[in-house]
């Protein structure tokens, strides 16, 4: 029986695909002078800014990011909490589930950014990338997170939007739900496929 759902942020509880995929943009416009569409940055959505930066080939990447999350506090009229998300959370709440967050975002991104949403305080632990060593797809964040909230793996439930959400899941042997209204696909590995975040409760039901 599930006793903790944890959650991806971006693109799970948030939508703000847009918002990162143009500043991602116009950060390598600066840097490299040239434009890339979005449909060759996609991978960067559910992956670390390194991780990004690092697949792009920028060089003086700590400087790059900076200058990356300047640009998307710039998108933030992009940005919203998904439809439903926010009664989903008051919902589980209320039922005493614990509720957690293990994302790639860093630290920062994750106080400057996801803290100003009411619905962040829904969440006891919150594990970022700064926190870990792996990274998604690698199990390095539920496994901070098991350590954190001293839960088994077998009482966790994780939901996320991408693939490397589902592997992060499975490497670390934990049970996981596709927030399909965030990936937009079915063909993503998982335990549960929810076109909305109600529907969520009837799998908990069972």
């Amino acid at each position: 029986m599930y006793q903790h759902i944890v959650f991806d942020i971006d693109g799970t509880l948030i939508n703000n695909e847009e918002a990162i995929l143009h500043s991602l943009q116009d950060v390598l416009c600066e840097t490299m002078g040239k434009e890339f569409p979005f449909e060759q940055l996609r991978f960067a959505l559910g992956i670390t800014g390194e991780d990004t930066l690092k697949r792009l080939g920028i060089g003086n990447i700590p400087v790059v990011m900076v200058r990356w999350v300047e640009l998307l506090q710039g998108y933030g009229h992009m940005v919203s909490v998904h439809e439903g998300i926010e009664e989903l959370l008051k919902t589980l709440a209320g039922q005493g589930y614990q509720l957690g967050l293990a994302s790639s975002r860093t630290r920062e991104l994750m106080e400057n950014d996801f803290d100003n949403f009411k619905i962040s305080n829904f969440f006891k632990i919150k594990v970022c990338s700064d926190d870990t060593q792996e990274h998604k797809p690698m199990a390095g964040p539920l496994l901070k997170y098991m350590e954190w909230a001293k839960a088994k793996k077998e009482e966790i439930l994780y939901i996320g939007d991408s693939v490397h959400d589902s592997m992060c899941a499975r490497n670390a042997g934990v049970d996981f739900a596709l927030a399909v209204w965030g990936s937009h696909t079915k063909e993503i590995p998982a335990a549960y496929y929810l076109s909305s975040p109600a529907e969520l409760l009837p799998v908990l039901e069972k």
